[in-house]
């Protein structure tokens, strides 16, 4: 009969569908477990994928040469002065995370992050605020790169020797100071105990003479009218005396300098920023061709300020070519015993250490720069 004929021997090999059920191999048991295992296996791992985790991965994020240009426009721009051109870089540095809302962390990310050693793994509840949405996060971090931003220039236009007035307005007064019921929102201070408040470093520095308790007289601007009041000063967490009242300062830049940045937030960048606007307004080339990375905050005084994530800032910058780093003398103890094989770590505690140790750095002079140590 037809059907008991051989099947013919197609372009895809032998028809098998002919060959008898007694002839044909049978799964054994075992051959059956181990396929369900690894369908099981399988199906894990792409749960693994996309299952969220309640906890926040921080890694070493990118870098970038505030002396360099992105898209073809510089980052630091500047007009009313003249510019100088300069052959190293200055790179900030920045940690890329995972876990805050809109930005979940997944299992498989958590289990890369414990088993890499340039990241760290903390439960989402000690990085994040619980009640953020994801815009109110990115409008904060925008807010405080503009700021950033903004009081780099001062702190390095000061450092230059620049003249920086400021108008002092009070945004609001610390609850429970005396300043409360006292001074109002949208006064002026122009003056304390008599001497001229023309910019906000008078302020500061007027009040680190100030011993913690005692009465100073505030002369402020209200509606137009002069107004002297009376206020018992408090103490800072920092130390020093404080008046109790949020100052929202209003600068009269000498210079117009300009920063572009996207995908970037938050104030850590700030101390790079101004140590890029210094080398830009000064005829030396200060890093004479060295890659020297940072972090910082900084305010108008020039004071650098501790960061979060300095080591996977301190792995991104040994990434991206860095010999040096200029790290907040605030974060010593967590730099010691994690500086990454190349990289040498300066601590800095101003912007006129940092100047200083850019000169050093750039002219091969850097061998005595402070360094992080233990105790």
């Amino acid at each position: 009969m037809l059907d008991d004929q051989p099947a013919p021997h197609g372009p895809q090999g032998d028809n098998l569908t002919d060959v008898p059920l007694a002839e044909r191999p049978r799964a054994t048991p075992r051959a059956l477990v181990l396929a369900l295992g690894m369908l099981v296996t399988s199906a894990l791992a792409g749960v693994l994928v996309v299952l969220p985790a309640p906890y926040a991965v921080t890694s070493p994020g990118p870098t970038r040469d505030v002396l360099g240009e992105a898209d073809g426009t510089p980052l630091i721009q500047v007009e009313g002065a003249e510019t100088f051109p300069s052959s190293g870089e200055l790179r900030l540095t920045t940690i890329s995370g995972t876990g805050g809302p809109g930005y979940p962390s997944y299992v498989s990310t958590v289990l890369r992050g414990w088993l890499s050693g340039a990241s760290v793994v903390r439960p989402v509840e000690e990085v994040f605020p619980q009640d953020a949405t994801q815009e109110e996060i990115d409008e904060s971090n925008t807010e405080l790169m503009v700021t950033s931003q903004e009081t780099a220039t001062v702190a390095a236009l000061t450092e230059l020797g620049y003249e920086v007035p400021a108008t002092l307005v009070v945004a609001g007064t610390v609850a429970g100071t005396d300043a409360e019921g006292k001074l109002e929102e949208g006064d002026v201070l122009t003056a304390l105990d008599g001497e001229a408040l023309p910019d906000y470093q008078s302020l500061i520095r007027r009040l680190e003479d100030v011993r913690p308790g005692a009465v100073v007289t505030l002369s402020v601007t209200r509606h137009a009218q002069p107004l002297d009041v009376e206020v018992t000063t408090g103490e800072r967490e920092e130390g020093g005396a404080q008046i109790g009242v949020f100052v929202n300062p209003s600068f009269d830049l000498p210079v117009d300098v300009t920063i572009s940045i996207d995908g970037i937030g938050g104030p850590s960048a700030g101390t790079m920023f101004a140590l890029g606007i210094v080398d830009l307004l000064t005829p030396e080339d200060e890093a004479d061709g060295e890659v020297i990375a940072g972090t910082g905050t900084i305010d108008v005084t020039g004071a650098v300020g501790s960061i979060g994530g300095i080591r996977q800032k301190l792995v991104g910058a040994q990434r991206d070519g860095a010999a040096w780093f200029l790290a907040p003398a605030g974060n010593c103890g967590e730099v010691v015993d994690h500086v990454p094989d190349g990289l040498r770590v300066v601590r800095v505690a101003t912007l006129h250490e940092a100047r200083e140790a850019m000169t050093a750095i750039g002219a091969g002079t850097a061998d005595d720069l402070p360094t992080c140590t233990a105790g």
